[in-house]
């Protein structure tokens, strides 16, 4: 039987899933079907290029310029794009807006739709069987988990992504950041809360 072969590359992957890629990555090597170099690239346009920073400039730019807010409101995927951030996964985009009556949080109930080109790659949690249901049947305990506590007047409006449309959470700007320029406002605003489960940071 073949699952009994103990020579078989997969029986000697270790259980740890960082220690499997690392030895998936090494077996892979040696048998020249990839390039470190060329993943070490990818792995950086992911994270660096194609990532949290690209919708966190977004957040800024929205946060300080009215006339840019109102055109993301009106057509997101055209603005979104002329600022370089569009491709797979990219497509119709749409902004909802946090004030202090709504709090807004994105789930993919069915899979796992998600806007990389300003979010990056997804955290593990986000495709999560659990995080999918209960995001769904209590936002309010999932928000609890993440540490975002919301007073009982504020609404949570949860949207659930597809492939017609993905979502990009306008969180709201903090106190105190009015003589910030857009690259420092940028640095206050997270992964999560872009998702809606955390908030920007406070300076």
């Amino acid at each position: 039987m073949p699952h009994d072969d103990h020579d078989h590359p997969h029986t000697l992957l270790p259980p740890d899933p960082a220690l499997r890629v690392k030895a998936l990555e090494t077996i892979l090597t040696r048998k020249g079907l990839i390039d470190p170099a060329a993943l070490d690239e990818i792995i950086d346009t992911y994270e660096n290029k194609i990532g949290p920073k690209n919708g966190a400039r977004v957040v800024a730019r929205a946060w300080s310029d009215p006339e840019f807010l109102e055109a993301l409101r009106a057509d997101a995927t055209a603005v979104v794009k002329d600022m370089g951030f569009y491709g797979r996964q990219g497509e119709h985009m749409v902004i909802v807006e946090n004030t202090p009556d709504v709090h807004n949080m994105v789930v993919c109930t069915l899979c796992s739709c998600y806007p990389w080109p300003l979010l990056g790659i997804p955290p593990g949690w986000y495709k999560s069987d659990a995080y999918r249901a209960r995001a769904v049947r209590e936002p309010r305990k999932v928000l609890a988990d993440f540490g975002v506590g919301l007073g009982d007047n504020t609404a949570v409006r949860v949207w659930d992504s597809t492939a017609e449309v993905r979502y990009l959470v306008i969180p709201m700007r903090p106190d105190g950041t009015d003589g910030l320029d857009e690259d420092a406002l940028a640095g206050l605003v997270t992964r999560d809360s872009m998702i809606g489960t955390g908030l920007a940071v406070a300076p």
